[in-house]
């Protein structure tokens, strides 16, 4: 990233200088925080924790391939709540924890981070944490599925905290394009990552149960319920002969025609009208996140893959919780605080 610099005119306004001021006291600040992960934090400390990491997620691929963009969506869902502290990995006996949330129905992944921990406790005790673990884990799944490779900066600390109601913050997938908008900049985040970190829709599958009411439950012009009117005929046939009325659990692919590539064909089928859930169809519906999706289909094609890894380093930055003197630790156990 190119170096920030503050240039004063002699003889500038006071009030010019101050917003001036303002700004760059922000970057620093923003900066510091960033700064505080780094790639290699581990290279000293642990020297192959990545590898163990890289060596948990292709054992536990070689078994089900569909665990790679479970990994990649174990991530998001972890980050979206209180930032990406791994407390997305406790689990309670009284399921009042955010895994429980219904928006985090269907996670899967968390034992590939639970193996990938206990193989890690017994080479550097209390070195590696549980969030890096999972960041770590999803870079391999996007790498495993043809996606792009990329260096992630490691140093989190594991949260303190896990509670049902926090993952409300969740973007859904019925989410329109406005809520979708603001639930990402509350996060720090733009509308090109929107688009780019909905693309990761172009691997994996989704249940029924999140396409039903597209399908048969859409509020119509006339008061009545049915199919969404801005799907395309033939592509709500092929749904509904999929996915029948009180059919939950039938699973289909995200990206129609390659959930098993990564590619930017989740992004072709968004400018077609033929996105699956609601959220990833909302990007149509944004002259803002629809200028996106046009230039990653046009002139910025070639860029999709790096912009996307870059993507998903922010994304991994989110509420990081770094230091030893602050809050969080280092579990000895992904789905449980210690002592």
């Amino acid at each position: 990233m190119a170096a920030n610099h503050a240039v004063v005119v002699s003889g500038a306004p006071a009030a010019l200088l101050g917003k001036a001021l303002l700004v760059v006291l922000l970057m620093l600040a923003v900066g510091a925080v960033l700064g505080q992960l780094e790639v290699g934090f581990y290279s000293d400390s642990c020297p192959d924790a990545e590898d163990v990491v890289t060596a948990a997620v292709r054992d536990a691929a070689g078994n089900d391939p569909t665990i790679l963009p479970a990994l990649l969506r174990l991530q998001f869902h972890d980050c979206f709540v209180r930032g990406c502290d791994a407390s997305v990995l406790i689990r309670r006996a009284s399921n009042d924890s955010e895994e429980n949330n219904r928006k985090n129905q269907g996670l899967r992944g968390q034992d590939v981070v639970d193996a990938a921990k206990a193989q890690l406790e017994d080479q550097c005790p209390g070195v590696v944490s549980c969030a890096d673990i999972l960041a770590l884990a999803a870079r391999d799944a996007i790498a495993m599925t043809g996606g792009p490779a990329f260096d992630v900066p490691t140093g989190r600390r594991d949260g303190l905290s896990s509670n049902l109601r926090d993952a409300d913050a969740l973007p859904d997938a019925g989410d329109p394009i406005d809520l979708l908008r603001s639930r990402f900049a509350a996060a720090g985040l733009n509308d090109r990552d929107l688009v780019l970190l909905t693309a990761a829709h172009t691997v994996g599958t989704t249940a029924c149960f999140f396409v039903t009411d597209r399908l048969y439950n859409h509020r119509l012009p006339n008061g009545q319920r049915g199919a969404d009117p801005a799907i395309p005929a033939a592509f709500v046939a092929e749904l509904k002969a999929r996915c029948a009325p009180g059919d939950f659990n039938t699973r289909l692919p995200l990206d129609r025609g390659s959930e098993a590539a990564f590619d930017d064909s989740i992004l072709r089928n968004v400018k077609a009208g033929l996105a699956v859930i609601a959220s990833d169809a909302a990007l149509a519906d944004s002259n803002a996140t629809r200028a996106v999706v046009d230039a990653y289909l046009g002139p910025a094609r070639r860029r999709f893959m790096r912009d996307f890894a870059d993507a998903m380093v922010r994304m991994g930055s989110i509420g990081v919780i770094t230091g030893e003197d602050g809050d969080g630790e280092v579990r000895e156990v992904c789905s449980a605080f210690n002592g």
